[in-house]
């Protein structure tokens, strides 16, 4: 008797939900969740957050920007060749890679002076950024910095159950536990095994189960040895 063929699943992309309702909120970002709350009632008018990869700066950062109307900035484009935004501003992503510090001294001053806000997100604290302009140096000593940890498991566990819910999974909390211990501690990791364990479950006309996130988790682990 000939298998059953498998179901191929359409790839239809899950866009990542990104607004203040979406943002779960643990002890692990509850210090920048709050801070983005209360603007425009922030300390100084520039405010970095830092934190490492997969944490959810970006997710806190275009929180802000659809509450204060910002525009975005990419770090590439800092220089007084820019014309200097009329809106509050968002730099996402910032310090890992050389960037124009006059620009950004140019940038700072032009905001202050106004009374609008920048907002700075970056893996690295400014300490790292090898700024040698000495008024630059004395811009980001003043601003605020608020630290985002490595996401928790309170947090991760959040996002994932989420996620499902999303898309209209009904998981087993057991199984996302399971996950939570087994997991790289990032949210990407989080968004890309629930977009893996969806496919692999409507492939195999199966429930997400333990089983199948410990085949997912391992091919998952094996595709990033391969690409590190």
């Amino acid at each position: 008797m000939p298998s059953q063929p498998r179901q191929l699943p359409l790839d239809l992309r899950h866009v990542e939900q990104l607004s203040r309702d979406d943002l779960v909120v643990t002890p692990a970002n509850a210090a920048a969740s709050a801070l983005i709350d209360s603007w425009p009632d922030w300390p100084s008018h520039v405010v970095i957050l830092a934190g490492p990869p997969g944490c959810g700066k970006s997710h806190l950062a275009a929180v802000w920007r659809a509450q204060a109307g910002a525009e975005l900035v990419d770090p590439g484009r800092l220089g007084y060749e820019m014309a200097i935004p009329e809106h509050p501003v968002l730099i996402d992503g910032i310090g890992e890679k050389p960037f124009d510090q006059n620009g950004l001294f140019h940038l700072i001053n032009a905001i202050r002076a106004r009374g609008d806000y920048l907002l700075l997100t970056t893996r690295l604290f400014p300490g790292a950024w090898r700024v040698t302009l000495p008024d630059l140096a004395s811009r980001l000593k003043a601003a605020t910095t608020v630290e985002i940890q490595e996401p928790d498991d309170a947090l991760l566990a959040a996002v994932i159950a989420k996620l499902f819910a999303d898309r209209q999974i009904d998981v087993d909390f057991s199984v996302v536990q399971y996950l939570v211990r087994r997991m790289e501690r990032s949210l990407s990791t989080a968004m890309a095994l629930v977009h893996r364990l969806d496919r692999a479950a409507l492939e195999g006309k199966t429930r997400i189960t333990r089983a199948l996130a410990a085949q997912v988790l391992e091919a998952l682990d094996e595709n990033r040895g391969t690409t590190a």
